[in-house]
C-alpha cells in the first residue's frame, strides 16, 4: 500500500504492508465555499461580544497580531478581511501588523509578501516582533503563576488589539491560536523562558488538546486576559491548509469554540500502542526545520510503545535552524538522558532559549528510537542531535517491524501533528 506523507511542498510516498499498518488522518472537512465570506461572517457575527466594527472608533490606533512564517495561517485572507471591516473607521496609517515571532527569527520582505500579499505589504506598516530587543518591549506586570511579562510596545500602546491565528492541537500548550498570539508570540525572551520552563513543560497536563489545568496554557491565557485583547479571530484548517471554519469575538469564548471544533477534527483514538510510528511535521511551512519537527515526533510519541521506533520525515530546508540555541543545547550533553538530567537541575530562572523543545525531544529519545528523513541535514548534523538518518523510509520501517517480531504493528501519521492520536 502506498501512502503519501506531507513533506516539504511536494510530499513523499512510502510503501507499507496494509496487513500491519494503520493510517491515522484527521477527519477531512471540505473547505468553506467562500473563504473570505466565512471570515467576514466571524467578524460580523462573533461567538461572543459585539462585531469588530462596533468595538473600534475613529482616531484609534490598531495593532493586528499574526503568526510568523513557520505557521500555515492564511494571513493573506485573514488580514485583508480585518482591514476591510476597519475601512472607513480607522486610518490605514494608524494600523500596524505585528508578526508574532515569539523567539523565532523575523520574516524577510519576500516572505512577508508571500505571507500577506503585496497589497497589504505596500499599504500597511509591518513589524517583526523581536523578543530580544528591549527597545521594542513594555513592562506589563506579573501574571498567572508569577510570570514576569514584557510585551511588544506597539501592541501594548495600541488602542485596539486584534489577534489573528489558527487553531490546531499543540504539543505542550494544548492548542495553538487565541492567547498564544499575545504570549509567547509578542512577549520578551524572559517571559517566554518562564512560560516554557522545565516544571511547566514537564507537567503531564502540558500536552496535546489540554488547555485548562495545563500550566503553560493557564498562564498564557492569564496574560492575554490581564493585558487585554479587543477582538480575536481564529480559523480551523483542513489538510490542504484551507479554511474550514472561522471564529471571532471575545477571546476566551472564541478560543473555546475553535478548540472544540479542532479537537473533533484532529484528535483520533487508537486501541493500543504501536511498535513503529511514521510521522511528519505536516509539510511546508511547518517542516522547515528540525526544531519544529519535534512536534511531529511528539504526535507519534503518544501512541508508540516504550522502546519502539519513530520515523519522522521533515524536509528541514532551514536546517536546525542556525538561529537560536536549539542546536547548541542539543549538542551540549553526550546523550538525551544527560540532557534531561541537566535541564531538571536548572531552576526556572536558569531556563535557556529553546530548552523546552530540547526537553521534549530528549524525553522522546530516552524512551524510543528516533530516525529522521530530511533533505537538508547531513548524517553528522543529526548525529550531533543524537539522531540518525534514513534515506529510505519504507526500508527503515520494514526493518524496524521485522526486528520487533511477527506481530509488530505500524501506525502512519501522514499529516503529522495535524492528527493527534491517543490511546482510547
Amino acid at each position: 500500500m502506498r501512502v503519501r506523507l506531507a513533506y516539504g511542498e511536494t510530499g513523499l510516498d512510502i510503501d507499507v504492508d496494509p496487513r500491519t499498518a494503520t493510517v491515522v488522518e484527521p477527519v477531512h472537512h471540505e473547505a468553506a465555499h467562500d473563504q473570505t465570506g466565512v471570515l467576514t461572517a466571524a467578524l460580523r457575527s462573533p461567538v461572543a461580544g459585539p462585531p469588530l466594527r462596533e468595538r473600534v472608533r475613529p482616531g484609534q490606533s490598531v495593532a493586528i497580531s499574526v503568526c510568523d512564517g513557520t505557521r500555515p495561517q492564511p494571513r493573506h485572507l485573514m488580514v485583508p478581511a480585518v482591514l476591510a471591516e476597519l475601512d472607513g473607521i480607522v486610518d490605514p496609517d494608524d494600523v500596524v501588523i505585528l508578526v508574532a515571532t515569539g523567539t523565532h527569527r523575523g520574516n524577510s520582505e519576500s516572505e512577508l509578501r508571500q505571507m500577506l500579499g503585496d497589497e497589504v505589504v505596500d499599504h500597511v506598516r509591518i513589524v517583526n516582533h523581536d523578543a530580544r530587543d528591549r527597545g521594542q518591549l513594555s513592562w506589563m506586570g506579573t501574571f498567572g503563576d508569577e510570570v514576569p511579562v514584557w510585551l511588544n510596545r506597539e501592541w501594548a500602546q495600541a488602542d485596539v488589539r486584534i489577534t489573528t491565528g489558527f487553531v490546531e492541537p499543540h504539543f505542550f500548550a494544548g492548542f495553538s491560536g487565541g492567547p498564544k498570539l499575545v504570549a509567547p508570540g509578542l512577549a520578551a525572551l524572559e517571559t517566554v523562558l518562564v512560560l516554557h520552563d522545565a516544571a511547566r513543560i514537564g507537567s503531564p497536563r502540558a500536552t496535546w488538546g489540554v488547555t485548562h489545568g495545563n500550566p503553560v496554557h493557564d498562564d498564557v491565557r492569564a496574560i492575554a486576559e490581564a493585558t487585554g485583547v479587543t477582538f480575536a479571530l481564529d480559523v480551523v484548517l483542513n489538510r490542504d491548509k484551507e479554511i474550514v471554519a472561522a471564529f471571532g469575538g471575545d477571546l476566551p469564548a472564541m478560543h473555546a469554540a475553535a478548540t472544540a471544533f479542532a479537537k473533533r477534527t484532529a484528535m483520533r483514538p487508537v486501541p493500543a500502542p504501536f511498535d513503529v510510528v511514521v510521522t511528519t511535521n505536516s509539510g511546508f511551512p511547518l517542516d522547515q526545520n528540525l526544531y519544529q519537527a519535534v512536534k511531529g515526533m511528539s504526535a507519534a510519541y503518544q501512541v508508540v510503545r516504550p522502546g519502539g521506533t519513530i520515523v519522522c520525515a521533515a524536509e528541514c530546508r532551514d536546517g536546525f535552524p542556525d538561529h537560536g540555541s536549539y542546536r547548541e543545547v542539543l549538542a551540549s550533553a553526550r546523550s538525551p538522558r544527560h540532557l534531561l538530567d541537566g535541564i531538571a537541575a536548572r531552576s526556572a530562572r536558569e531556563t535557556v532559549p529553546d530548552q523546552w523543545q530540547v526537553q521534549i525531544q530528549a524525553r522522546i529519545q530516552c524512551d524510543t528510537q528516533v530516525v529522521m528523513h530530511t533533505s537538508h541535514l547531513s548524517d553528522d548534523d543529526l548525529a550531533s542531535a543524537h539522531l540518525r538518518q534514513t534515506g529510505d523510509v519504507s526500508e527503515t520501517v520494514a526493518r524496524a517491524l521485522a526486528a520487533a517480531g511477527p506481530d509488530a504493528r505500524l501506525c502512519v501519521l501522514p499529516e503529522g501533528p495535524q492528527t493527534i492520536p491517543y490511546l482510547a
